[in-house]
């Protein structure tokens, strides 16, 4: 589970707010004045995700705006400052743990409050031309300092940390004055992270490879490589295209498809982080958690067709997709067909088969090459195909989950 919370929460309208509407800092500072998550509840967001079938959860400590949910010594725009008045990471981290969930810090390499963040075509600011002359001399040095230092603290203050997601390097696209690797100084902070916690795992957006890649609010069409190669990667994505709270968004993806999507990317060897933005209070949307509690109901049942999963060689019928593990294989249909599935590649090499909601056989035939397709009998199938005879009411769950036990574990 993402978390994606901070100042922002309050105006209630996205999280990049402040850049959207071009707030100066002296207009943003009413959410600073305001910001009191007397509701904040980190055991019931940890009890949350686990119960939706979460292994991790992913907490924004500093959004792109600088405002930091910790009580670091490096800057005043914290939540200590608030009128909360009460350092948030620390309770948060103390719930995951025991939940038996592992922790992740995002931390934005972008800060808009900062005074030695240079100006750029990403900045809330871009189009003050006053603004933009009164601070042209400031030197990206003295923030990649505090950066640095604001990522020891966040690995030193708080015990193993799992996860590091960064965001994000932005050299060379559409911004003017764009930032990347040479601005955080990115081979310095991997090198101290590594030595910190060797651990962690740390995410591609400091501008150098990391330990795995994080396409956003987009399905990779299949495994993603590099230069040929596999790599291991993560889909983030929004409920509702908001990562912020967004109190008037209505656009929320339903329960069928945050499942369809989990199961898309571990077809294709992925992973999913699923985000929620709290209110302002520091409670979950309710619409996020009833999608969360659908998610989980239908984890309950098909946990094992996705956890430690990854893709199959053998090639899946339209709107299927495969998921495999040793001599499982899972076939989560999209579409529930009228009583027959074929399932090209798979004769002979089937041993047993079941719904995996309830464990009810799948019965199976077989149909030999060649023969003739007849008024009431099935042919004209490819050598090779094995046919599973389905029941005509559909299992009540968003996905249906047929497993099959493979002779050998070929196609893993």
């Amino acid at each position: 589970m993402f978390v994606h919370w901070g100042l922002y929460s309050l105006a209630a309208r996205h999280e990049w707010v402040k850049y959207r509407e071009e707030l100066t800092d002296e207009q943003y500072q009413v959410y600073f004045d305001h910001f009191d998550p007397d509701r904040y509840d980190p055991v019931q967001w940890a009890r949350t995700a686990k119960a939706a079938g979460m292994r991790y959860v992913v907490l924004t400590t500093k959004h792109h705006d600088g405002f930091c949910l910790w009580d670091s010594a490096l800057t005043d725009y914290k939540v200590t400052n608030t009128p909360h008045g009460r350092d948030l990471v620390g309770p948060f981290v103390r719930a995951c743990r025991a939940e038996g969930l592992k922790v992740g810090f995002y931390y934005s390499l972008i800060d808009w409050h900062h005074p030695s963040f240079p100006v750029d075509g990403n900045h809330p600011q871009r189009d003050d031309e006053e603004f933009k002359a009164a601070t042209a001399d400031r030197d990206i040095r003295d923030y990649q300092r505090y950066l640095h230092g604001q990522v020891r603290e966040l690995l030193t203050d708080f015990g193993p940390v799992d996860y590091l997601f960064f965001d994000f390097s932005y050299a060379g696209r559409h911004w003017w004055g764009g930032k990347g690797p040479d601005d955080w100084d990115s081979p310095k902070l991997l090198e101290m992270i590594r030595d910190l916690q060797p651990h962690v795992l740390v995410n591609d957006r400091t501008g150098i490879p990391g330990d795995f890649v994080t396409p956003e609010q987009y399905q990779p069409s299949g495994p993603m490589t590099r230069n040929g190669q596999p790599v291991i990667w993560e889909a983030c994505q929004t409920l509702n295209g908001s990562w912020g709270y967004d109190r008037d968004n209505l656009d929320h993806k339903s329960a069928d498809l945050l499942v369809r999507m989990l199961v898309d990317g571990v077809s294709k060897g992925g992973n999913l982080l699923l985000n929620v933005g709290p209110t302002g209070r520091g409670d979950l949307d309710p619409r996020a958690v009833a999608a969360l509690g659908e998610l989980g109901r239908w984890t309950d049942l098909h946990e094992r067709s996705v956890r430690g999963c990854g893709p199959s060689t053998y090639t899946a019928p339209v709107d299927c997709r495969y998921t495999q593990r040793g001599d499982r294989l899972y076939v989560h249909l999209f579409s529930w067909p009228l009583r027959h599935l074929h399932l090209p590649g798979l004769a002979g090499r089937v041993r047993y088969a079941q719904l995996l909601n309830d464990a009810s056989e799948i019965t199976r035939t077989e149909i030999a090459p060649g023969e003739p397709v007849l008024n009431t009998q099935m042919g004209g199938q490819p050598a090779g195909t094995l046919t599973l005879q389905l029941p005509v009411q559909r299992p009540d769950t968003p996905v249906p989950v047929i497993e099959l036990f493979l002779d050998t574990p070929s196609g893993s």
